[in-house]
């Protein structure tokens, strides 16, 4: 995995061993984004269609599709319920290029400052690995963000 952080954005790229089509329905099929990442995703995945996933107990991920260009692209806005992130405030693009019989998956999330960045790469940086074990036909297992958050 690539790792970069500037100033307030976050951006990596990830080889995944999988199909760009089976990312794809992993970053907006409400089923199987639960499989890797959060509790309940309730998504409409077209533009203007609204964005909400539980991703672990008291942090709801709220936002609105902008792109959808199956399976190339993905951009989202993205904030937190009860957040100086607010929901809608920061911008996700995803960028799947096929790479013989795996993808690049490209992140760029822009954020409203350094502190939010930092804090937001260790969450991507997190679920990648879990996307990674899914696109490949895995079981990430129970996310140990929910389970330590569920337990406070």
């Amino acid at each position: 995995m690539s790792v970069m952080t500037e100033s307030n954005v976050v951006t990596r790229e990830v080889e995944i061993a999988a199909k760009p089509e089976t990312i794809w329905n992993l970053l907006v099929d409400p089923k199987q984004v639960v499989r890797w990442m959060g509790q309940v995703a309730n998504f409409d995945a077209r533009p203007g269609g609204e964005y909400r996933l539980d991703v672990v107990p008291g942090h709801m991920a709220v936002g609105k599709f902008l792109e959808v260009d199956r399976p190339r692209k993905l951009v989202y806005t993205f904030g937190w319920e009860g957040s100086p992130v607010e929901p809608g405030s920061t911008t996700v693009i995803f960028e799947l290029v096929p790479r013989g019989n795996g993808t690049l998956l490209r992140l760029r999330h822009e954020l409203p400052n350094v502190d939010a960045a930092k804090s937001h790469a260790e969450g991507w940086d997190h679920y990648f690995e879990r996307l990674a074990i899914a696109a490949k036909g895995g079981n990430p297992g129970i996310d140990p963000w929910i389970a330590e958050k569920g337990s406070k």
